[in-house]
């Protein structure tokens, strides 16, 4: 069974990393989950969740969801020894962003991150910031050539979304691409529901 990290840390957006941990669990695999305290906060004052858990999060206890706790550095999936088939951030803080590109590992979000990174794993970080400075870009621009996967949450507007669900689903689609898992969520372009517009 595949084994996959999901880490929330504290950027806006909670409402991703909830949504991409509940299409997550519809597969084959185990989930590691981690959520910082800045993360808890966010999703307290964007989504009045007081406390991240199976329950609050997934609607219920999943036996193959995995809970870890944000200082616990002796946790499995801080080990290179734990095979795991890689791991998302998401929302991903500038904080986290310059942490992991600095080397740093003094918690299990950037610790399991630097694992990810040295065992050649699939890495994924799903930043929200707006505007980016030129020291952010700089961090991203450092993690982008060691292989990780900067995708930010950017939706596209070519599927004509009607509700704040499309908006987070598209995101949420283009990251379950990266991690080649199959999904239903509106995110192909298709040139034949576009208008009839001349182009040139």
């Amino acid at each position: 069974m595949k084994q996959l990290v999901l880490a929330l840390s504290g950027a806006s957006g909670a409402i991703y990393g909830i949504e991409l941990a509940r299409q997550l669990v519809r597969h084959d695999l185990h989930l590691h989950m981690v959520v910082s305290p800045a993360a808890q906060r966010v999703m307290h004052d964007e989504l009045d969740i007081r406390k991240a858990s199976a329950e609050t999060l997934l609607g219920g206890p999943h036996e193959r969801v995995s809970f870890h706790g944000h200082r616990d550095i002796g946790a499995r999936i801080a080990s290179g020894s734990f095979l795991t088939d890689g791991m998302v951030i998401c929302p991903c803080s500038s904080h986290t962003v310059a942490a992991i590109a600095a080397g740093l590992g003094d918690n299990l979000i950037t610790r399991a991150a630097m694992v990810t990174l040295k065992e050649r794993r699939d890495l994924i970080l799903v930043p929200r910031e707006m505007p980016l400075s030129t020291l952010e870009l700089e961090a991203m621009t450092k993690l982008s050539r060691n292989g990780v996967v900067i995708c930010p949450a950017c939706p596209g507007f070519y599927m004509r979304p009607q509700r704040v669900e499309d908006l987070v689903n598209f995101v949420v689609g283009r990251i379950l691409d990266l991690l080649k898992l199959p999904h239903d969520l509106h995110v192909r372009w298709d040139p034949g529901q576009a208008g009839d517009v001349e182009r040139t």
